[in-house]
């Protein structure tokens, strides 16, 4: 039995972070206003830990929203102490942590490795330093690339995010920021589109006609370039999206964008799109019965039954059946009735 992933998110927005990237603001990303106290991190440890499965379960806590490493050394220590004795009893396996490439240096590498942290995720953003610097990012290239050398030095698992649709950006630049990720050994990956969020400066910029965000379709189709080649190089994907937080939802704190409470399934959809397009392109009939593994029968369905429909146009009956003998994104043509 494979063991069953758990991540216990601690958010602390925009705690240490003196800058202020065009594209952001934290605390209506994640929906989270204040730095929650000790107690309130202690509650959300428990309050996960209860709902999850006993049984072959690995749990991490992670520290998201902010700068972790920025946090004066002391404040750091602190956060870490608080959750320590999870760690000794065995209730919870590791730490992460998201911080900026800039934030990362030999003393705070050592005080990390000292508290059980094992994976650190850089917000790189992008490899190309012409976007960095339209985006107001306080770094460059280099820094990443630095900083992602000296994580894996340590023994600490790298994770490296990216965005896509920043001010300078081209479906080029994205993919050679993939690249970049997978050359540097990062472990995982996380890819956010880029979305105006009121009163940041892309607000301003997009009001102005200076920025214009991509297109839901864009987007997916890039996402979708990007999702394949990080699954061919074995990188894993911890998200694809922007977390949907309840500002965002009601339309409060959006702008403009390509945001979609389904946005990974739009992706997805696309890619079992594009597979049975090119397996049925000279098939017609009165009806087909399609396998397709267990796990991606709503992605070869569609969001919204859009590949059922696809395919309706071309078979009067069409069935999808998942397949537990299939794996990955294996299929099985069962019948065609001309």
């Amino acid at each position: 039995m494979t063991n069953k992933h758990y991540t216990i998110p601690i958010f602390i927005p925009e705690l240490a972070c003196p800058f202020q990237c065009v594209f952001c603001d934290q605390r209506k990303i994640t929906g989270k206003n204040q730095v929650p106290d000790e107690d309130a991190i202690l509650q959300t440890i428990e309050s996960h830990l209860q709902s999850f499965k006993e049984e072959n379960r690995i749990v991490e806590i992670g520290f998201f929203g902010g700068s972790f490493t920025g946090i004066p050394m002391d404040q750091q220590e602190k956060y870490l102490s608080l959750i320590q004795h999870f760690i000794k009893k065995k209730l919870v396996n590791a730490i992460r942590l998201s911080t900026r490439p800039d934030y990362i240096n030999a003393e705070v590498l050592a005080l990390l490795k000292k508290f059980s942290v094992e994976t650190i995720e850089l917000g790189a953003q992008s490899f190309d330093d012409e976007v960095l610097n339209q985006s107001f990012r306080g770094h460059t290239a280099q820094q990443t690339v630095e900083a992602s050398k000296a994580i894996l030095k340590h023994g600490f698992q790298l994770g490296l995010q990216m965005m896509i649709g920043l001010p300078g950006d081209t479906f080029e630049k994205s993919m050679n920021t993939a690249k970049r990720i997978v050359e540097l050994g990062a472990g995982s990956t996380r890819i956010y589109p880029t979305v105006v969020i009121k009163d940041t400066a892309l607000h301003q910029w997009y009001k102005q006609g200076k920025y214009k965000p991509l297109e839901i379709e864009e987007a997916v189709d890039w996402t979708k370039h990007l999702l394949l080649y990080f699954e061919e190089k074995k990188v894993n994907i911890l998200r694809v999206g922007l977390h949907p937080s309840e500002g965002i939802l009601c339309g409060d704190e959006l702008i403009a964008g390509p945001f979609h409470q389904s946005f990974k399934e739009l992706v997805l959809t696309e890619i079992w799109g594009d597979i049975l397009k090119s397996v049925l392109k000279n098939e017609t009939g009165r009806s087909l019965v399609f396998h397709v593994p267990e796990k991606e029968i709503n992605y070869a369905i569609g969001y919204q039954s859009r590949n059922r429909k696809m395919l309706a146009e071309k078979f009067g009956s069409v069935k999808i059946v998942p397949d537990k003998s299939l794996l990955g994104r294996d299929y099985e043509i069962v019948e065609i009735i001309i």
